[in-house]
């Protein structure tokens, strides 16, 4: 995990106004686990991201977006290849 997750991650909870055990019985795991994710020493599984998105009220692109304004679904496509295939194959 980025720095700039771990601090949104960080962000929300005391946007929240919840401590880190706090967090963490609500998800069901460590207070340990919390602070891992908020130092970027850890990621948060699927499951889990999941929940912090439904407790923070926020889509996971904006828990997971590494700058303010960006896009992953519009950057994940112009990161593709053009098709550059002019013949047909008969």
């Amino acid at each position: 995990m980025n720095i700039a997750t771990a601090d949104r991650l960080l962000m929300y909870r005391k946007k929240h106004n919840l401590s880190q055990e706090e967090l963490a019985a609500k998800i069901g795991v460590s207070r340990q686990a919390v602070s891992k994710w908020e130092r970027a020493e850890a990621s948060p599984d699927t499951d889990n991201l999941i929940l912090l998105s439904q407790i923070y009220g926020v889509t996971l692109d904006e828990l997971l977006k590494s700058e303010p304004g960006e896009n992953i679904t519009e950057d994940a496509e112009s990161e593709k290849p053009a098709d550059s295939s002019q013949s047909e194959i008969s």
